[in-house]
């Protein structure tokens, strides 16, 4: 019980201070269960980041989950999904529900930026910690940087995808080598029952079974690059019953508050029934979620075993080279540019990175300070 206690309070705790989208959480993860409390090793963390990114769905939560699940089975998975979205969810839902929300704006636009300077201060620490660790040769350091220089100079999910498929297809040829294999006790399974059940409720939801959950589902099953990717899916499923200023409104805060960016559809879920916001959030939230869990434990145990095997070991060593290039290439657009406007903001984000990265001081004295900074700088 008490190891169920700690994965929700862990996960709890950073849903409460983890701001800056997915690149930013897989830092705040690394930190936190990589680093400090070693739940996991560096290894296994690069795998289940290269999984996250394969399979459809809210990249950061899943891996979320995934750490969960290695540290306390799927209640451990559920738990640490509950404490990581439900600070975010229940923002959500009171700024769908509140008619007036701007009084604090001030204040609150002030914390905003603050907590942007801790995001570009954790990213940075985990490209680099995650360069260093995964970039160790010429060939991995190459794909890396021409990761980052092509999502650079053409963003958007596909060539984010394409650069994954070539990282990986590289590793196969280059970097596979070896010949241990997995033993005959290692063989890799597919847990079928909920691949199965992952299969029925979309099958179900294009039948127009589900109300309110169908287009949150459909979503969640097809969305591959996270919270940004997400939005015009969900406008086009529900452009009838939410004004574009509502969705805008819904996805700036998605962006200012802590945790996953898809709990915008708990914010939808809240408009859409304005009379059970609650309910309707909670329902909106699941809706998009449980697929990429569903895809996470259909598919997790026989990564990991596949990911053992020579072949596949390159490919994973592709593609974790190729993650730290797409982290690169996060650090500079949006979470650089959104958040270092001036050579003050640029001075603070650097004494940031120095008092996490040198002087090694708790990550919520490193929160507290750039929230307090924000909010009397601005």
């Amino acid at each position: 019980m008490k190891k169920y206690f700690e994965i929700f309070w862990r996960f709890l705790a950073l849903g409460c201070a983890s701001f800056g989208g997915p690149a930013a959480h897989i830092g705040y993860f690394r930190k936190a269960f990589v680093q400090s409390r070693e739940w996991l090793d560096e290894e296994a963390f690069a795998r289940l980041i290269a999984l996250s990114q394969f399979l459809p769905g809210p990249g950061s939560s899943q891996l979320g989950f995934a750490i969960g699940c290695r540290r306390g089975g799927i209640l451990g998975g559920l738990l640490a999904f509950l404490g990581f979205t439900i600070p975010s969810f229940a923002i959500m839902v009171v700024i769908a529900s509140a008619t007036q929300a701007q009084d604090s704006q001030n204040w609150f636009s002030g914390l905003v930026q603050g907590l942007k300077w801790l995001a570009v201060v954790v990213v940075a620490d985990a490209t680099l910690s995650m360069f260093q660790s995964f970039c160790q040769s010429k060939l991995t350091m190459g794909l890396c940087v021409a990761t980052a220089a092509a999502l650079l100079t053409v963003p958007g999910l596909i060539a984010q995808f394409s650069c994954l498929i070539v990282a990986a297809c590289i590793g196969v040829y280059f970097l596979g080598k070896g010949n241990a294999q997995p033993s005959t006790a290692e063989r890799a399974k597919l847990r079928w029952i909920p691949l199965s059940i992952f299969t029925v409720l979309f099958i179900a939801t294009l039948l127009g079974i589900g109300g309110l959950a169908a287009g949150f589902y459909q979503a969640g099953s097809l969305v591959f690059g996270g919270g940004h990717v997400v939005l015009p899916l969900l406008q086009g499923g529900y452009s009838d019953s939410i004004s574009p200023d509502r969705f805008l409104l819904g996805y700036a805060s998605a962006q200012a508050v802590p945790g996953p960016m898809f709990t915008l559809a708990s914010f939808l879920g809240a408009e859409i029934s304005p009379g059970t916001p609650w309910l309707g959030g909670l329902i909106a939230t699941l809706g998009i979620f449980v697929p990429g869990f569903l895809l996470i434990l259909a598919f997790g145990d026989a990564w990991e075993t596949f990911a053992k095997r020579p072949k596949l070991a390159g490919a994973v060593a592709g593609i974790n080279a190729a993650v730290v290039g797409l982290l690169l290439a996060a650090l500079y657009q949006p979470v650089f540019v959104s958040a270092v406007k001036l050579p003050l903001h640029f001075a603070i984000v650097a004494v940031g990175f120095y008092a996490l990265r040198g002087l090694k001081l708790p990550l919520l004295v490193i929160v507290g300070s750039f929230a307090l900074a924000g909010a009397i700088i601005k």
